[in-house]
C-alpha cells in the first residue's frame, strides 16, 4: 500500500507501435513517440562529431551500441543506424530499449524525476510473471519510483468507456487482440490474438503501391529546390551507408499517413468486381509526386474483419467507417434476440489513446491509493510480490 501525497502519478502505455506517457487525471498524454530505437554500433560512430551529439534527444551506452529514441532523434538519418523494436511477438525481448524509451519519456518529454512520482504501467493481457517482475525491478531499482501499478490494456480501455465489463477489441500497431473483461478483471483463457494490426496493413499498402510501380522515397533521400517562382525540382541524394531497417522505417511513416488519410473500411465485405471502378483519391507524396489510390482504400482495411468483435480501441480502430462496418456485421451474425452495442468514441484521439486514458482515470481516483505496490513492499517482499498487488 502506498500513501501518496499530492504529487501526480505518471501513466505510461508502451505499445508495440507508440509510447504514450503523461500525468494521471489529464485528458491525453503529453508525450507520444515511436516505441522503437535507432541503434548504432560504437565502431561506426565518429566520436568527434559534436554537432551530431548535440542533436541527440536521448541516447544510452549499452555494451557496444548507442541508442537514439524519440521522433526527433529517429528523424535524423545516421550511417549504419538500425531501427529496432523492443518487442517480439508482443512481449518485451530487449529491456535496454525499454529502459531508453522510459528514460526519454520521463527526462526529455515530461521533464520529471521518476523517484517523485508513482507509476502506472499499462501491460498486454498476455504479459508473463517474469515480464512483470522485470518491469518492477527496473522501476524500483533504477528509477527509484515510490510506487508502481501494472494494469491490463483491456481493463484500462474498458474503464475509459465507463464500464467494468465488456469485450474489448484492441486494434494496435503489431496485433489485434480480443479480450473479455468482467468486473475489472481479464478472463485470461478467452483472450484471442491475431498478428494482423496497423503495421501489417501499412506493409500491405506499400506492397500494393510497389506492384503498381509507385516508389515511396524516404524524406532523407531527396531535397527540393525552387528553380522558378512556384516551381520545385526534386534532387535525389545518395546515402550508401543507410540501413534497410531505417529506410523501411522512413517509408512506413509516409505509407502510414497514406493509410490514415485515404483508407476506410468498406460497408460490406470487399468484392473485387464491385470496387474495380471506384473513384480514386489523390495523395501527394513528400517528393511532390501525386498518386491515385483506388480500390486499395477499401481492400486493405477489410483484412481486419472477423465476426466476434464487440468494442473497439487502439490506433488502427480510428480508421473511417470501422465502427459502422463492425456493428453491421455483428447484427447480421448475432441471434435476433441478442442486444449488440458497439462502443467506439467519435473522437479519434480518444480511440487512439483509450488505454492511456483509462490509466489516467484509474490512477487519479482517491479510492485507488490503496492499490499501489510501494517501494517499501518491494524491498520487503521482492519483485514477485507484484502478482499479489497487481493481479
Amino acid at each position: 500500500m502506498y500513501g501518496g501525497d499530492e504529487v501526480s502519478a505518471i501513466v505510461v502505455d508502451l505499445g508495440s507501435h507508440t509510447c504514450k506517457a503523461g500525468y494521471a487525471g489529464e485528458d491525453a498524454p503529453k508525450a507520444v513517440f515511436p516505441s522503437v530505437a535507432g541503434a548504432v554500433d560504437h565502431m561506426d560512430i565518429d566520436e568527434s562529431d559534436n554537432a551530431e551529439k548535440s542533436s541527440v534527444s536521448a541516447e544510452k551506452d549499452k555494451g557496444k551500441r548507442k541508442l537514439y529514441v524519440g521522433s526527433q532523434s529517429l528523424g535524423y538519418r545516421r550511417d549504419h543506424m538500425e531501427v529496432l523494436s523492443p518487442f517480439k511477438d508482443g512481449i518485451v525481448a530487449d529491456w535496454d530499449i525499454v529502459d531508453s524509451i522510459w528514460d526519454h519519456a520521463f527526462r526529455e518529454c515530461l521533464l520529471i524525476d521518476p523517484k517523485e512520482h508513482p507509476m502506472l504501467l499499462a501491460e498486454p493481457s498476455s504479459n508473463t510473471q517474469q515480464q512483470r517482475e522485470r518491469a518492477a525491478e527496473l522501476m524500483f531499482e533504477k528509477y527509484k519510483a515510490p510506487a508502481l501499478f501494472l494494469a491490463k490494456n483491456a481493463v484500462l480501455t474498458s474503464f475509459a468507456s465507463g464500464r467494468a465489463t465488456s469485450l474489448v477489441v484492441d486494434c494496435g500497431g503489431g496485433s489485434t487482440t480480443v479480450v473479455p473483461v468482467h468486473d475489472g478483471y481479464v478472463l485470461q483463457k478467452a483472450v484471442a490474438t491475431t498478428p494482423i494490426g496497423g503495421e501489417f496493413l501499412t506493409d500491405c499498402l506499400m506492397k500494393s503501391l510497389e506492384s503498381k510501380g509507385i516508389v515511396i522515397k524516404p524524406r532523407y533521400s531527396f531535397r527540393r529546390k525552387e528553380i522558378r517562382p512556384g516551381e520545385l525540382q526534386t534532387v535525389d541524394l545518395d546515402f550508401p551507408n543507410t540501413t534497410e531497417s531505417y529506410k523501411l522505417y522512413a517509408q512506413r511513416l509516409i505509407a502510414s499517413d497514406i493509410k490514415e488519410s485515404v483508407c476506410r473500411a468498406p460497408d460490406t465485405p470487399y468484392d473485387e468486381s464491385a470496387y474495380s471502378n471506384i473513384p480514386t483519391t489523390a495523395y501527394e507524396l513528400p517528393d511532390g509526386q501525386t498518386i491515385e489510390i483506388g480500390a486499395d482504400r477499401f481492400k486493405i482495411p477489410d483484412v481486419l474483419f472477423t465476426p466476434s468483435l464487440v468494442q473497439l480501441a487502439g490506433g488502427t480502430a480510428s480508421m473511417q467507417q470501422l465502427k459502422e462496418r463492425l456493428e453491421k456485421e455483428l447484427l447480421e451474425e448475432s441471434p435476433h434476440a441478442a442486444r449488440v452495442k458497439v462502443l467506439a468514441s467519435g473522437n479519434a484521439t480518444e480511440r487512439r489513446f483509450s488505454v492511456w486514458i483509462g490509466g489516467s482515470i484509474l490512477a487519479s481516483l482517491g479510492s485507488f491509493q490503496q492499490m499501489w505496490f510501494s517501494k517499501t513492499e518491494y524491498e520487503e517482499h521482492g519483485a514477485s510480490y507484484i502478482q499479489r498487488r497487481c493481479p
